[in-house]
């Protein structure tokens, strides 16, 4: 496996490439070692939900830190590739959650804002971004808002896309290479927070039936798309279609493969 400052600089180069980098999220070692293994996956993304849910936790730091920090070293080391986590609002001491993260091997990251004060989230940035140095690398901060999504339902649109914008340039500014804003598929709104943001530099989630393709999202000027717990869904989905399938008196889908 490449040292962890490799790894980082990888990690780094594949969001400021030109090409969308594209993160299908994994949350255990067999996850993580199908994905890994699909032809065009470049680096690996854990989704904090799905690896909460693994365990029968809810999501939003109900895990204990100890044992998500297990889960995702496990990955790390069942993988060569570089793997970003998603360390949610950073449990308290997002300084120290970094470290801990880079200590199993992690060289990137997810981390909320929680909508809190601009100047808290912009501290927690730049902790975040310290432990890299401190470690000898470039950490890779996912730099998230969440303007979108803890907003009410009928909160204004543009008021929120302007509030989004304003924090993802204050995170750019402490050193984030990218800002995540979850809870926006609309074309306008994305090539408006591109345009607010900057090409390459914005971050969003694939949601299904609503997001529209990578391809799409490339030539609007976005650098990433991941899935956060969707892709475990889609996994969950496809179990339950085959037992309801085959608990009524039906056979499992004929291309099952033997993925482990």
């Amino acid at each position: 496996m490449p040292d962890l400052a490799t790894r980082a600089r990888t990690l780094l180069d594949l969001h400021t490439a030109p090409e969308i980098l594209v993160l299908a999220n994994v949350w255990d070692v067999v996850s993580a070692r199908v994905v890994a293994g699909t032809e065009g996956v470049r680096a690996l993304a854990t989704a904090s939900h799905s690896v909460a849910a693994t365990f029968g936790y809810a999501d939003g730091e109900n895990i204990p830190l100890d044992l998500h920090l297990d889960m995702v070293g496990r990955i790390v080391a069942a993988v060569d590739l570089p793997v970003t986590m998603d360390l949610e609002a950073g449990y308290g001491d997002p300084g120290e959650t970094a470290r801990r993260a880079i200590a199993v091997g992690v060289v990137g990251g997810n981390l909320e804002d929680g909508m809190r004060p601009l100047d808290d989230a912009v501290a927690a940035v730049e902790a975040v971004l310290a432990a890299g140095r401190d470690a000898g690398i470039a950490f890779v901060l996912n730099a998230r808002t969440d303007a979108f999504l803890l907003a009410a339902p009928d909160a204004d649109r543009g008021q929120l896309l302007a509030e989004a914008v304003r924090r993802g340039r204050a995170f750019l500014d402490a050193g984030a290479p990218v800002v995540f804003v979850p809870g926006v598929v609309a074309r306008e709104e994305i090539a408006a927070l591109v345009e607010g943001i900057g090409r390459g530099r914005v971050s969003l989630i694939a949601v299904p039936g609503k997001t529209p393709p990578a391809r799409e999202l490339q030539e609007l000027g976005v650098a990433r798309l991941s899935t956060g717990p969707f892709t475990q869904r889609v996994a969950l989905t496809a179990l339950q279609d085959a037992t309801a399938d085959l608990v009524a008196g039906g056979v499992l889908p004929a291309g099952t493969r033997l993925l482990n």
